[in-house]
């Protein structure tokens, strides 16, 4: 026997060779492997940009991102409001800074008959300019080296072109006006309390909201001359304030 030494692959091939030689045409076969191999590619590759384009849409746009963080930032920084009556105290006297004043020296002002120009030590490191329309009512030699109840925390207001930094209390009518005694014993600068309102006065009082004005209406001399809020004498030091001579009108 006769052991052939040809691989199968010569003998496939000299097959073919005598086939074509006999006029018979010949087919190859591409290999099932790459078409599955290039089909899965061509679906992973399809299924991909499905991927991508599906992910891209359900991303927000970056700037829409940007603008929602700063909203978010902006709601934590802003701090809550107070109720306007929670942040706004009573307009009670307790809101007005009046102090034992002593006037040093009162002129006439320069550009107004009807005014003086006044120097008062309110207990602070320099004395006060005061501008008062006393003149009608008080003459100047009884505005000297005097003490008085000054008004401390009134907005500074230029009159006839001259700063005024407070104001001197005064029993009051339409006829008749005299400045308030603060007690014997009592030094520039002691403050004025009513019992009972026991509130911190303003920095400054704040003329739009007119604080003063709805104050004032309660201030009356008693009829033994003492200087009242709503029926509750001023005192200085656990002493009345008074009036030297008025009863039973208004202070202003």
């Amino acid at each position: 026997a006769v052991v052939s030494t040809q691989s199968t692959g010569d003998l496939k091939q000299q097959l073919i060779d005598v086939e074509t030689a006999n006029g018979r045409k010949q087919f190859i076969a591409q290999p099932k492997k790459d078409t599955v191999t290039k089909e899965t590619v061509n679906s992973a590759s399809s299924k991909s940009s499905i991927t991508t384009v599906a992910a891209q849409s359900a991303a927000p746009p970056v700037s829409s991102a940007k603008a929602e963080k700063k909203k978010a930032a902006k709601k934590q920084a802003k701090p809550t409001q107070q109720p306007k009556d929670a942040a706004t105290p009573p307009a009670d006297v307790s809101r007005l800074d009046m102090r034992v004043g002593f006037i040093r020296s009162a002129k006439l002002h320069p550009d107004a008959d009807g005014l003086y120009l006044e120097e008062i030590d309110c207990g602070e490191s320099e004395p006060r300019q005061v501008i008062s329309g006393l003149v009608k009512h008080i003459p100047i030699e009884q505005m000297q080296e005097r003490p008085c109840v000054v008004l401390c925390n009134l907005k500074p207001a230029k009159m006839r072109g001259i700063m005024s930094h407070a104001m001197v209390m005064c029993a009051s009518t339409p006829e008749k006006v005299e400045i308030l005694c603060p007690p014997c014993g009592s030094k520039p600068g002691d403050k004025v309390t009513v019992e009972g309102f026991p509130g911190t006065p303003d920095q400054q009082l704040n003329p739009k909201k007119k604080v003063f004005e709805a104050i004032q209406p309660d201030f009356l001399v008693s009829p033994e001359g003492n200087a009242l809020y709503k029926g509750v004498e001023w005192k200085i030091n656990g002493q009345c304030v008074t009036s030297p001579s008025m009863r039973g009108c208004g202070i202003k």
